[in-house]
């Protein structure tokens, strides 16, 4: 019998327009400590810079701020982009959150800029063979965090030791490679890119290496939902988040706007093709839309944890939707948990 994935939270700290940098900071906290009411297991921000809308780019510092607020919930990076990073400086930042949260600081790890190339560059004065250099950048951060050696000249302090949970991010193929060949969990970002999913889920439990991080595979998905009391509703929230992907796209990056009534209504077929593969791993309706696109999502996944994006402009509304969606994942798992029992 299917086991439903465990929910988790993945925010951007949304600036929305006509508020500030501090005040999406202050949401994010406040609704990680609902999360943490509601059973999800963790609260994760993404790494991303000169981008008007999101104010989690000092990722760390971010994470730090909501750890102080909540007591239980894991909080982390999903994820830091390591090729912006010195692996030493990473080490001992998430080394100090460990340090301050024991047992709560998570570390997912992604090899893409998180921003456009001019600001890759400012961030790290070279661009030259960062990417490429990834997966010994990950074993060095690993190295870092481990034990030390006898008489290792150079250490992080704090993280020496502290062993943070290491996740690798992705959104092609090669995450998953080196997800499986490392023995670490993987997340796959098939909320903004599922055309990869299904091949790189496949190949990360077909190629997984047991290690001393992890015996078995563990897969983590991206997934969108916008929950309302009906599907009406939940489709003029939506608007906001499908406005902003829009304007990114085309190079327009801004704040979160707020709804508009029938916005898809609006679009050409260009920008609908823009917006496909954002719909794809979503789920955008009241409670028996949601119920039903989330338990279909988890049927052909197998996934053990999806970490949920809600882009809403109304922050009541958006603690609402992962509201809502706690009740539902909830009531399917009760469901799941009978029609075992009865065979």
């Amino acid at each position: 019998m299917m086991t439903l994935p465990v929910l988790s939270v993945l925010d951007l700290a949304p600036i929305t327009e006509g508020s500030s940098a501090g005040e999406a900071l202050r949401r994010s906290r406040d609704l990680a400590r609902h999360a943490e009411a509601l059973g999800y297991r963790r609260f994760w921000l993404a790494e991303h810079h000169n981008m008007p809308g999101i104010a989690s780019s000092a990722t760390a510092v971010a994470i730090g701020y909501v750890a102080e607020g909540t007591s239980s919930i894991r909080v982390g990076a999903g994820g830091i982009m390591l090729p912006n990073h010195a692996p030493l400086v990473i080490a001992e930042q998430f080394g100090t959150l460990a340090a301050l949260y024991p047992d709560r600081i998570d570390l997912g790890l992604g090899r893409a800029p998180g921003t456009d190339q001019r600001t890759a560059q400012a961030l790290r004065r070279t661009l030259a063979g960062d990417v490429d250099r990834f997966p010994q950048d990950v074993l060095e951060l690993l190295g870092w965090l481990d034990d030390p050696e006898p008489g290792q000249a150079v250490q992080a302090v704090p993280g020496a030791g502290s062993k943070v949970p290491v996740w690798i991010l992705g959104s092609s193929l090669f995450g998953a490679q080196l997800a499986a060949a490392l023995g670490l969990p993987f997340a796959f970002a098939s909320h903004f890119a599922p055309a990869a999913m299904l091949q790189a889920i496949d190949i990360y439990r077909r190629t997984f290496h047991a290690s001393g991080y992890l015996e078995r595979p563990y897969v983590m998905l991206g997934f969108n939902v916008c929950a309302a009391a009906t599907d009406a509703e939940a489709q003029f929230l939506r608007s906001s988040s499908l406005q902003a992907i829009l304007r990114l796209r085309t190079g327009r990056p801004g704040k979160l706007p707020p709804p508009v009534h029938d916005f898809e209504a609006t679009l050409g077929t260009a920008e609908r093709a823009m917006l496909a593969e954002f719909t794809v791993c979503s789920a955008v309706g009241g409670p028996e839309t949601v119920a039903e696109r989330l338990l279909a999502f988890a049927e052909r996944t197998g996934a053990d944890e999806l970490m949920i994006a809600t882009q809403i402009y109304d922050h009541a509304a958006r603690r609402r939707s992962y509201e809502l969606l706690a009740e539902v994942h909830g009531t399917l798992a009760r469901g799941t948990h009978a029609t075992a029992a009865t065979h």
